[in-house]
Parts: structure tokens; sequence; C-alpha cells
């Protein structure tokens, strides 16, 4: 992908124009205006209260939680919380919304404008990291869901999602290309998970996106957009965007005219199709809900909620990086996700404690093994960082053994696939094995001294200049005591020996 996404066509490139409506299922016990529990998978209709099914004469009352979860994310992304904002109806017939109208916010949101930085990523095609701004965020309640796989000739209508608290995190059109989208998403996933305020898992619902595209020639004007609903992955966002944007320029291209509509995904075909003509405002007839008192908020909650906040990816990262000394890369990759930092931060404090060193000290050691071995490791099983074997605690203790000269780097590795088939603790396994690494010079220098006459045709070649063949010596003396013998005192023998 180029540095600037195009796409080419017989009148010249065409760039896209990209916006996200995210709506984030807020992290609650209860719905947005009922006690009626939010669990995921419960049986159809067992979570339903008469608010939610819009009995006569039943009054919404605002849970606090739910309130709070959508400033502490309007906080995370550095965005203006409105201390006075207001709910709307939205009205709208449709089988799966009991009062035939939603309670949303149009005019007057909870959260005002904010931004989110994504990172450069030369390979994707971001050349330089970018702030992609929001406008708003909205609190607002979630339809139920219609089930058409139950009877052959009837539709089922299950209202357990009803009422569910939504978050609807709108960004402003500052997307250029799949890959911004896609980083954006995943970024924004990050933040969410870290806040607590929604867990992100897209394949369950609780975290969608309505993505707007557009396309026009460089510095025109915006084109006519449409929106594809309810996209449920990164890469199925990023497929759509891609697809729809070529559409467009293939209807443009052809004479023809682009259409404001809503559409839909194809996730099996990679293709959009058009689902109803596009809404505005006005043809939901919103107006302010009259059930509902608006909500005003007072200095010390805002403050409680951004003390509530834990370190935000950005800062995490930095931190890993100049009080660490971390990589960048390593750094981007340990703050991606939060269970991802908080196994590192238990896995380097552990380390720190068993080895009596400071945490930027044994830092960079855990950093890597958790990325190269743990990661790979689990990689090939099939597991996640949550299902890994292997806890933070084990991984310290095998680091340590490491670290103090017990076992070698190569001999880590063979105790290491022990624990994840096990479980054991590596120094039981150091020691039932008889894996301890050896020091003993003399042990060595023998060893060392046998390496040599058997090849002393290479030695002279050694001696001769050709000094690669160090590591050939270093190799079979490590092969010949089984691995087991101390690196550093074998090079030093070596060495000593060679002349």
């Amino acid at each position: 992908m180029s540095k600037d996404y195009r796409i080419q066509g017989a009148t010249g490139e065409w760039e896209v124009v990209i916006g996200l409506e995210v709506h984030a299922q807020v992290v609650s016990q209860a719905k947005l205006f009922s006690g009626a529990a939010t669990a995921f998978g419960a049986e159809p209709n067992t979570q339903v209260s008469l608010v939610d099914a819009a009995m006569p004469g039943m009054l919404p009352v605002p849970n606090r939680e739910c309130i709070r979860q959508a400033v502490r994310t309007g906080l995370a992304l550095d965005a203006q919380i409105n201390r006075w904002s207001r709910f709307d109806r939205k009205n709208y017939f449709y089988a799966d919304l009991p009062q035939g109208y939603q309670i949303s916010q149009l005019y007057h949101p909870l959260v005002g404008e904010g931004k989110l930085t994504i990172e450069a990523d030369e390979k994707a095609g971001i050349p330089a990291d970018k702030d992609i701004g929001i406008e708003r965020i909205h609190v607002e309640q979630d339809a139920g869901k219609l089930m058409h796989d139950q009877h052959p000739t009837r539709s089922y209508v299950d209202l357990n999602r009803s009422g569910v608290a939504l978050m609807e995190i709108v960004s402003r059109p500052d997307m250029r290309s799949p890959a911004e989208a896609g980083a954006y998403l995943r970024k924004l996933r990050a933040i969410l998970r870290y806040v607590g305020s929604c867990d992100g898992n897209m394949e369950e619902g609780s975290m969608r996106a309505d993505v707007n595209v557009s396309v026009r020639k460089p510095g025109d004007e915006f084109g006519t957009r449409t929106e594809t609903k309810n996209v449920n992955s990164v890469r199925f966002v990023m497929q759509a965007i891609e697809y729809e944007a070529q559409r467009q320029v293939d209807v443009l291209e052809g004479g023809g005219r682009i259409v404001q509509e809503t559409r839909l995904f194809n996730p099996d075909s990679g293709t959009t199709r058009s689902m109803r003509s596009k809404e505005d405002a006005h043809d939901y007839r919103y107006f302010p809900d009259p059930d509902l008192l608006p909500l005003e908020l007072d200095e010390a909650f805002v403050e409680d909620c951004r003390h509530s906040l834990p370190e935000l990816p950005d800062a995490k990262r930095k931190r890993y990086v100049e009080g660490l000394g971390l990589s960048d890369y390593n750094a981007q990759v340990l703050t991606a996700e939060a269970e991802t930092a908080r196994w590192f931060e238990a896995l380097l404090a552990e380390s720190a404690r068993i080895q009596k060193k400071s945490e930027g000290e044994v830092a960079r050691a855990s950093a890597n093994w958790l990325l190269s071995e743990l990661y790979g490791a689990l990689n090939r099983l099939g597991k996640t960082l949550e299902e890994s074997p292997v806890n933070p605690e084990r991984g310290a203790e095998l680091l340590a053994l490491v670290a103090d000269g017990t076992i070698s780097g190569s001999i880590a590795k063979q105790v290491f696939e022990i624990m994840l088939e096990t479980g054991d603790a590596p120094a039981r396994i150091v020691e039932d094995k008889g894996l301890k690494q050896t020091s003993d010079t003399g042990a060595i220098e023998a060893v060392v001294a046998k390496i040599l006459a058997e090849n002393a045709d290479k030695v002279e070649q050694y001696k001769g200049g050709k000094e690669a063949l160090f590591g050939f010596f270093v190799g079979q003396t490590m092969k010949a005591m089984q691995g087991k013998a101390n690196p550093q005192v074998v090079n030093e023998l070596l060495r000593k020996a060679l002349g």
C-alpha cells in the first residue's frame, strides 16, 4: 500500500474519505434505564424488565454507572465532557423496538470533541502518527434482536438486548485509507479495554462499526457518502471500505451518481449491497424525551471519573521506552492490549523481586522472552495469553535461573517446553532432569582439549586467520557437554587454549 492510498481510475486518482460510528456496549451489570441484567448468552427474553418491554406507565431511570463509564471513556479520548446533556427520542418503527422509538442523544450529547492518535506503520501505509478527531460520544439504548432461523414461516424477537447501554463514538471523516481505519478501530478497542468501559468483543456484538465512505478527486469537496451498517470485525471494516470505495469510483466514472444510502456488508463475498435509502435527522422526528430530566454533572463527579482512569496505552508505551529502555516496537506490542501489558508488568515485578534488581535492569530480558518464547509457544498451541499454561511467576523463575547462571539460554528452552506440558516449577525441572549448568573449569578444560585435539586442522586454520571457526569450537564443546557448560566459561577457556 502506498504512502497516500489512492484508487486509480480511468479519469485519474480518487481519494477515499472515511468516518466511523462505533457502537460500544457499556460494561455494567444493569441496562441504561432499568435494572435488568446484561449478561451475554442468556436464554431469549429472560433479561427483560417492564421498562425494556415498554409496558404502559413504565418510566426510565438513568443508570449512574453507565453515565460514569461514558464520561471515563470521553476523558480517555481527551474529549470535552459536557456538564449539561439531554436525552432525545429517535422515532422509528421496527419489530425489535418495543417503544416505537429509541432513547438517544442528538443535539446535546454527553461527550463532545476529542481525538485519538494512531501510530505510524510504514508497512501498512501509515507514514507518521496521525490524530483522528472524535466528533462526539452519545449514550443510547440498544434495540432487541430478530431471530429468523427458529421457525420456517415466522420471525421471533429476543428483547434481552433491548435497553442495553451503548456509547456511539463518532469520528470525524479524517481517515483516508482502510489501514488508517483499521488502526483507529484497534486503538479505540484497546483504550476501551484499558478503561474497562467496553469489553470490545466484536464477535459477540458488544462493539460494532457503521462505516461511512465517500470518494473525491484530491482537493475537491466531500462526495456523497454511504453508510455500511453493523460491521463486526476490523478485517471486515477494511474489506468493506476497499469494496465500497472501488464501487463508488466505478459508478462515478461510468457516468452515474452516488446515492446516500444505508448498505450491508457480506463477509462471505467481501461486498456491500443496498439496504435502504439513508435517512436524515429530521426523518426520525427527534425531540427531547419528556420522561427524562437533563443530565447535569458536577465537577466532583467528573474529577472522580478522571482519577479512576488507569495508565493509558500512549503513556504506558512512553514509560516503557523512556523508563525501561525497551525498543519502540516492543513497547508498542506490549501496550497494544491491556491484558498483555498486565501480564508483562506482573512478569517484570516478579523478575525484579527474585533477582533483586530494578525493573529497568530486567525489562529487556523479560520483554524479549514474552514476545518471542511465550508468544511463539502460544501461537503453536492455539492459545491466548489468558490461557497460557505458564503464569508470570513461573516465567520470572525461569528467567532468574538464566540470569544467575544456573542454566544456559538453550537449556532454558528445553525447560520451558517441559513447563508448558506439566506446569512444574522450572527449578524442580532442572533438578529432576539434571540440567544444571556447570562452570567447573576443570571439566570444561578437559572437553576443550579433546575438541581441539580432534580438530587440529581447524585449529591451524583458525590460527591462520579464519576466526569464524571460533563458533565451531564453541558449538562442539557445548554439544559434547550436552548444553550444560556455562557459555561464558567455554568462551574464556577456548580463547586461552587457542592463544
